[in-house]
């Protein structure tokens, strides 16, 4: 068993390797990040819900199939954070309202759904500015989201929660969004990654909402190489998102130029 710290400050794209090469169990991975939200999230509350039971039994299920050689996707075994913004299957999503304070949703959105179907496995739900109003992470369903580096200031929004679980190692990977910098605001302030795509590139069924296609939902990571590992597993064409379009398989594939 490797030691946790040194663990969850690997990168993702580390710990997808060493699950692949089976020097990584997933169950290890997820206890060592329950363990550290648990510890942590006390402090800076960047998760809402949490659904620990379900990611470890996911987890079992994925290390099965590490042992048994089946094919796995660019985040098997991944922890993940979802913002609660995003409809999840069977966990609380509030979008940070009370008016949605016992909201279970019966299945995963789009987004979501494409990170579980790549192996990621959801722990919980990072916490959001009402109804993803604003820049920084507060509401009156699970209060304020403090910064990481000092938890009595601000966080950012409207992804904050995700970037501050980030940004102390909760988990290797978390999704955000973005319409005026919810993505970007956070990460600036946090010390982490958040890319905003470009409209389409990773499909969305927000397309209802009038903004659109302003808003965009896109990957949170700890570096450039471990939020386009998330960007492959979300990006790609869609029916239910009539600007989302198609892209080589290999399009954010990591590789190396001669300078």
């Amino acid at each position: 068993m490797q030691n946790p710290s040194e663990l969850l400050g690997k990168s993702a794209t580390e710990l997808r390797s060493l699950i692949g090469n089976k020097q990584l169990s997933p169950v290890e991975l997820l206890d060592a990040c329950i363990e550290r939200i648990e510890s942590l999230n006390p402090k800076i509350n960047a998760f809402a819900a949490t659904c620990f039971e379900r990611a470890r039994d996911e987890a079992v299920i994925a290390e099965k199939a590490v042992l048994q050689g089946k094919p796995l996707g660019v985040l098997h075994g991944l922890p993940i954070g979802i913002k609660d913004l995003e409809e999840t299957a069977g966990v609380l999503t509030t979008y940070g309202s009370q008016l949605f304070h016992d909201n279970i949703p019966a299945q995963d959105n789009l987004f979501v759904a494409r990170l579980r179907a790549a192996g990621a496995i959801m722990v919980g739900k990072t916490n959001v500015p009402e109804l993803g109003a604003g820049a920084n992470t507060r509401n009156v369903v699970w209060g304020a989201t403090g910064n990481p580096f000092n938890p009595e200031l601000n966080a950012g929004g409207s992804s904050g929660g995700s970037a501050a679980a980030l940004a102390v190692d909760m988990v290797p990977l978390c999704s955000g969004s973005d319409t005026g910098g919810s993505l970007r605001i956070p990460a600036a302030l946090c010390g982490i990654v958040g890319l905003r795509p470009s409209p389409g590139l990773v499909p969305s069924e927000r397309k209802k909402l009038g903004w659109t296609p302003i808003s965009v939902v896109g990957p949170m990571g700890r570096n450039v190489a471990d939020t386009l590992l998330q960007l492959r597993a979300s990006a790609g064409l869609a029916q239910s998102d009539p600007l989302s379009y198609a892209i080589a398989d290999d399009e954010f594939a990591p590789r190396t130029v001669d300078l």
